[in-house]
C-alpha cells in the first residue's frame, strides 16, 4: 500500500482512537508529512526503535509499541514455555509517554502469557540491564531515547544476558513483527487484570539496593578517598533525567557531601525546558551547572543523560576555567586509574582485556597495553562489548576490566551489560578526588598521559539528513566511498580501507602485469585482509601517523556521523590537524550529496 492508502486506512479503522485522528486529520492537505509519517514502519536500529512522538507507522506511538510488543512475545513464546516463564523486565524513563509505552507493552507481554516485572517509577537503562539478570528474566525492555531530543522517544531490547539484543535476536525479532497480520490484531489486558493474574509484578526498593550494592562494589579506593570526599566540591545535573536518585545515593554511600545539584535539572521533565538538547555531548548542556560550580567554587562538574547510560565531565584547566572532556578522553582517564589501581592492589587479572569500538580513540588500549591488559575493538554499540563480555564468561579467554566508546558510554564490571553511567559518575568523581589527594587535577594528569603515550585527539560530527531524501543520500554517500575512496585525505596517505559490510581490508595499489608493475594502467584498492566482526555499513581509512576517520550512518537517528582520530607529536599539532582532516572529510561528504 503506498503512504496516503496506509494513512486513509488509520482514519476509517475503529481500533485507533479519537486522538490519534484527530492528529492525522490535522495533516490532510500536507502531502509530505503524510508520506514521511507512513512510507515505512519504524524498524530496529542498534537494540530497538526509536522515532519522533506522533501519529503514523514511522512514528512511536502506543500502536507501534504495542505490534512491536506482539513481535517480541511471539519470538520469546518461540523459544519454549519454560523460557517465557522467567518473564520480562520493564523501566522506563522521563519522555513524554514514557511510563503510558511501559505498560501497554507490559499488556501485551501480560495478555500473551508472559510475565511482566515492571518498574513503578523512573528508573535508568544500566539498572533495567542489571535487573534482566538479577530476576534471571528472558528479556527486557528499556522505553527511552536515550540523549534524542524532546519530540523522540524509543524502545531498547535486551536478552537474558542483559546486553542489547545482538544481531541474531534483532532479526528474528524483526520477522516476528513483520508476520503480525496488524495494527488491530494485537490483544492487550489491562494492568488490574495483569497483576490479578500473577503476570505483572510490580518492583519496589529491593531491585534498587540489589542494583546499588553492586555499583558500590565497584570502588577502587574507597578508604584512600573518604578525607577527600568529604569536601571536594561537584556539581551534578541530571539533565530532567533519570539519574537524580541513583548518582546522589551512589555519591553520598561513597562519602561525598559536597554534591551541588543543579536545581531547575533535578526533577523529571520529558519536555527538558532548560536545554536545547539534553545531550552530555553538548556544552550548552552545561550552561547552568556552569554557574552552579562557579558560586560553590567545584571543581568537578558531570551530567547524565535522560536515561542515565551516559556521562559528560568538564574539568578545570590550570587558568582555572571549565573546559570539557571528550569521551575518548574521560574513557582514557579511567582506563588508566582503574587499570593502575588495581594493579597496585593486586586484583588486575592475568587474562585481563579492555574492549573499546572501531571509532574510540587509541589511547586508552595504549594504556592498556602498557600494563599487560588486552585490547579489542567491537563495532559500535555498546551491544557488541555485552556480547564480548558474554563470550569471555563462556570461553574463559579474558576476564573483563573495562569498556567504553567515544560517546560518553563507560562500564566497569559485569553487573550490567550495557554503559552505566551510574558507576561512571562514581568513578570520575572518585578518581578527581583521588588525584586531588595527590594535589592533581584530572587535567594534569591527562597531559602526563599525553607526554607518555602521544597526544591523541577526536573528533565526531554528524550530518542531519531527515527522511526519505536524507535516506536516499546517506545511502549515496556510503556507496561512492565505498567505490571511490580517497588515497590522501588532507595531506595524510591513505594505507588502508576497511570495509565493514563486504569484511574486507583494502590497499592501494597498482595493477600488475606479468608480474610487473604498469604504471600506465589505473591503480586500485586491492583487498589484502578480512574483518573478523559482523557486517556493518561501515567505512574507515587509516591514515599515515595512526591516524584515522570513519564514515558511518547513525543507528537511530537520520544522521550520517563523520569521525577522525589524530595522533600528534604535541597539542598544537594534533588540533591543526585534526582540524584539517575533519573539514576535508566534511566537504567531501557535501560534494558527494550534492552531486
Amino acid at each position: 500500500m503506498q503512504p496516503y492508502e496506509i494513512y486513509q486506512e488509520w482514519l476509517q479503522n475503529p481500533y485507533f482512537d479519537d486522538a490519534t485522528k484527530e492528529e492525522l486529520r490535522s495533516i490532510a492537505n500536507d502531502s509530505n508529512e503524510i508520506e514521511d509519517r507512513f512510507y515505512r514502519e519504524l524498524t530496529f536500529g542498534t537494540g530497538g526503535i526509536r522515532g519522533v512522538l506522533g501519529a503514523g507507522t514511522n512514528r512511536m506511538n502506543t500502536y507501534v509499541v504495542r505490534r512491536a510488543t506482539q513481535g517480541i512475545a511471539e519470538y520469546i513464546l518461540s523459544l519454549g514455555t519454560e523460557f517465557a516463564a522467567r518473564g520480562v523486565v520493564i523501566a522506563y524513563d522521563n519522555r513524554h509517554k514514557s511510563e503510558e509505552f511501559s505498560q501497554e507493552a507490559a499488556c501485551v507481554l501480560a495478555a500473551n502469557g508472559i510475565p511482566v516485572y515492571l518498574f513503578q517509577g523512573l528508573r535508568p537503562v544500566p539498572q533495567l540491564s542489571f535487573s534482566v539478570r538479577h530476576f534471571k528474566a528472558c528479556a527486557g525492555i528499556m522505553i527511552t531515547a536515550s540523549h534524542n531530543p524532546a519530540e523522540y522517544n524509543g524502545y531498547k531490547v535486551y536478552w537474558q544476558d542483559g546486553a542489547q539484543i545482538a544481531n541474531e535476536q534483532a532479526n528474528a525479532i524483526i520477522k516476528a513483527i513483520d508476520l503480525v497480520p496488524g495494527y488491530d490484531s494485537v490483544g492487550v489486558c489491562t494492568l488490574d487484570q495483569g497483576g490479578k493474574q500473577g503476570l505483572i509484578r510490580w518492583l519496589d526498593e529491593r531491585a534498587d539496593e540489589a542494583y546499588y550494592a553492586e555499583v558500590l562494589k565497584l570502588s577502587v579506593f574507597p578508604d584512600e578517598i573518604a578525607p577527600m570526599a568529604a569536601t571536594y566540591p561537584i556539581v551534578y545535573t541530571a539533565l530532567h533525567g533519570t539519574g537524580n536518585l541513583p548518582v546522589r545515593h551512589v555519591l553520598r554511600e561513597l562519602g561525598f557531601r559536597a554534591v551541588h545539584v543543579v536545581a531547575e535539572q533535578e526533577m523529571p521533565d520529558g519536555a527538558f525546558p532548560t536545554v536545547a538538547s539534553p545531550n552530555p555531548e553538548d556544552p550548552l548542556a552545561f550552561e547552568m551547572a556552569l554557574q552552579v560550580a562557579k558560586d560553590h567554587n567545584a571543581q568537578l562538574i558531570i551530567a547524565t543523560d535522560p536515561d542515565c547510560d551516559r556521562l559528560g565531565v568538564m574539568v578545570r584547566d590550570d587558568a582555572g576555567e571549565f573546559i570539557m572532556l571528550t569521551g575518548n578522553q574521560t574513557g582514557a582517564l579511567l582506563t588508566y586509574y582503574l587499570l593502575s589501581g588495581k594493579k597496585a592492589k593486586i586484583s588486575l587479572p592475568k587474562n585481563g582485556a579492555l574492549i573499546t569500538t572501531i571509532v574510540t580513540g587509541d589511547l586508552g588500549p595504549q594504556i592498556a597495553k602498557k600494563m599487560g591488559v588486552s585490547s579489542l575493538k567491537t563495532l559500535t554499540g555498546f551491544k557488541y562489548i555485552g556480547e564480548k563480555i558474554r563470550e569471555f564468561e563462556e570461553t574463559g579467554a579474558h576476564s573483563y576490566v573495562f569498556g567504553y566508546e567515544e560517546s560518553y558510554g563507560y562500564l566497569a564490571g559485569t553487573h550490567a551489560r550495557d554503559k552505566d553511567g551510574v558507576v561512571a559518575a562514581m568513578l570520575v568523581c572518585e578518581m578527581a578526588a583521588y588525584y586531588a589527594g595527590h594535589e592533581k587535577g584530572l587535567l594534569q594528569v591527562l597531559h602526563e598521559l599525553y607526554a607518555e603515550y602521544g597526544c591523541y585527539l577526536e573528533e565526531t560530527r554528524s550530518i542531519t539528513l531527515k527522511g526519505k531524501s536524507g535516506m536516499e543520500k546517506i545511502t549515496l554517500v556510503m556507496n561512492t566511498l565505498r567505490m571511490k575512496s580517497p588515497v590522501v585525505v588532507a595531506g595524510l596517505a591513505v594505507k588502508n580501507v576497511e570495509d565493514y559490510l563486504t569484511s574486507k581490508v583494502y590497499e592501494f595499489s597498482f595493477v600488475k602485469t606479468a608480474g610487473t608493475v604498469d604504471h600506465n594502467q589505473k591503480a586500485a584498492w586491492v583487498a589484502c585482509g578480512d574483518i573478523d566482526l559482523p557486517k556493518e555499513n561501515v567505512i574507515k581509512l587509516l591514515l599515515d601517523n595512526d591516524s584515522w576517520v570513519c564514515v558511518r550512518p547513525s543507528g537511530t537517528e537520520p544522521k550520517l556521523k563523520v569521525y577522525v582520530g589524530i595522533k600528534g607529536t604535541c597539542q598544537d599539532n594534533a588540533k591543526e590537524v585534526l582540524g584539517r582532516v575533519s573539514e576535508f572529510m566534511l566537504e567531501l561528504v557535501e560534494h558527494i550529496i550534492k552531486e
